[in-house]
């Protein structure tokens, strides 16, 4: 068989109008943030991962995954459906009226450094006007339940909704004559960003998340599928860090993360291990992001089998060079964005194909997978990311032809 850059994605891809109807027509349960499932709405989802399968393999993705299609979006703008959906899978949670948008302000200090809230993040109060402006793009939508927050001890409760999230991707794998398929699920970290009024300490309670989400993981795993946790609080938390922190302090406040995560995947297959680093897919400015060389190495530290992250964005397409100084372990793969979910300009293929050879031209062409920057789905219109993942395929090939010969 002719050697190819593999090409995935980074997991979420648009709703069909169809699911979004759905979505949004469903009983929220007593709690505010649960979402009741009927069998008619579970045949809809199955149909729609399934066809979401066949659609991707005819673009040239050959790393398939769900699109997310079992994280709730009600709306076809929705930044926070990769973490919402987690809510209706942990008991202990409780809807309060404190979310990220209305926590308290909260200042940090050298050696004490702490989350503020999102309207208090440094690029937010730069770009003030900007933000604030409805007409701007920058809007993340509107989520499909509210965010609680955590009032009780943790514990894991979406074993049917893995499972049902697991069957449908295998449905769609065995349709499709396909057998390599990922699902994206929450890193602890992440989680434990929602307000806590239970544990005695911010460290406690990302373990606690740890804890739960480890199950989701080894289902997801067990299931013979890859699992791609995602983790934007590993670069974004530095941007909700205000004033900005010493990077000494603030890779000591990432390193927990880190090791609570580590222990969340203890013993699991490397291999089958995915890590999504992020800074954050609203389409905003972004000057306050965190430089890629002072994490890299945190992100590294992480026992996956391969890294994806941001690289084809302006914020941080230069950053591809830090690779040039880093070295990649061996056996480790990196799933580079290649394409953007940040501009609605469909990237052209000798460009992908340009920024996938970069890589190889740095960690060995064996050691790349094409992907693209972050979710394509409830951030760009459907039609945009499927001519954003064809070019992605098409670039592949281009490159393929010219490092294989």
């Amino acid at each position: 068989m002719t050697k190819q850059i593999p090409v995935s994605h980074a997991g979420s891809l648009p709703r069909t109008p169809e699911l979004i109807a759905a979505n949004e027509t469903r009983r929220i349960a007593e709690d505010g943030f649960t979402l009741e499932r009927t069998p008619e709405f579970d045949a809809l989802l199955t149909d729609a991962v399934v066809d979401l399968v066949q659609r991707q393999q005819a673009l040239g993705v050959t790393i398939v995954g769900d699109g997310e299609y079992g994280k709730a979006m009600s709306s076809a703008v929705d930044y926070g459906a990769w973490w919402s959906y987690s809510f209706q899978r942990v008991a202990g949670l409780e809807v309060t009226g404190e979310d990220l948008f209305t926590q308290p302000v909260v200042r940090s200090e050298p050696g004490k450094v702490a989350l503020t809230s999102f309207p208090d993040r440094r690029d937010w109060t730069i770009f003030k006007d900007a933000y604030q402006d409805p007409t701007s793009g920058i809007s993340t939508g509107k989520n499909a339940t509210a965010f609680p927050a955590t009032t009780g001890p943790l514990s894991y409760v979406g074993q049917e909704a893995i499972a049902s999230d697991i069957a449908n991707l295998k449905a769609g794998l065995a349709a499709a004559g396909l057998e390599e398929g990922f699902i994206t699920s929450l890193s602890p970290g992440s989680g434990a960003r929602i307000s806590n009024r239970h544990y005695a300490t911010e460290e406690e309670h990302i373990w606690a998340w740890a804890d739960v989400m480890r199950e989701e993981y080894k289902a997801v795993v067990e299931a013979g599928l890859t699992v791609q946790i995602d983790d934007p609080s590993i670069a974004e938390n530095w941007d909700q860090i205000n004033p900005e922190p010493s990077v000494e302090d603030y890779r000591a406040f990432t390193r927990i993360r880190i090791e609570a995560l580590n222990h969340a995947i203890r013993d699991l297959p490397t291999e089958q291990i995915r890590f999504h680093l992020c800074w954050g897919s609203w389409h905003g400015p972004h000057t306050t992001d965190i430089e890629f060389k002072h994490i890299v190495d945190l992100m590294l530290e992480i026992n996956a089998g391969s890294y994806s992250f941001e690289a084809a964005n302006v914020r941080h397409e230069h950053e591809w060079k830090v690779w040039q100084e880093v070295e990649l372990p061996e056996g480790k793969k990196i799933v580079p964005g290649i394409v953007s979910h940040a501009t609605n300009v469909v990237e052209h293929p000798e460009l992908v194909a340009d920024r996938i050879e970069r890589f190889a031209s740095v960690v060995g062409a064996e050691n790349v997978v094409a992907s693209t920057d972050c979710g394509l789905g409830g951030r760009i219109h459907p039609q945009i990311a499927v001519a954003k993942l064809a070019t992605l395929g098409e670039g592949a090939r281009l490159a393929g032809a010219r490092l294989f010969g």
